[in-house]
């Protein structure tokens, strides 16, 4: 199977350079650099890293659980008083 793959130049250049130091064609060096990539087991994302970008974002009472009757209480309470 024949795949073109676009490189940057500067990438393009190392490889060859590469390939030309070890006397190895760029094809024979791509084929066993995927077998390597696609050897190594790719790593499940975790929670942290699927929600990194959310954590931290709000900030609220800590126990808003545990006592949210209370808390929307005083929102409700605050929101009248600030209309009157």
């Amino acid at each position: 199977m024949t795949t073109t793959v676009k490189l940057p130049n500067a990438l393009e250049l190392a490889l060859r350079q590469r390939c030309a130091a070890e006397g190895r064609s760029i094809s024979e060096v791509m084929r066993d650099a995927l077998t390597a990539y696609l050897e190594t087991p790719a790593a499940p994302a975790s929670a942290w890293q699927l929600g990194a970008d959310l954590f931290g974002l709000h900030a609220g009472p800590t126990d808003l659980a545990t006592a949210r009757k209370r808390h929307v209480a005083d929102i409700w309470g605050e929101k009248h008083r600030a209309a009157s």
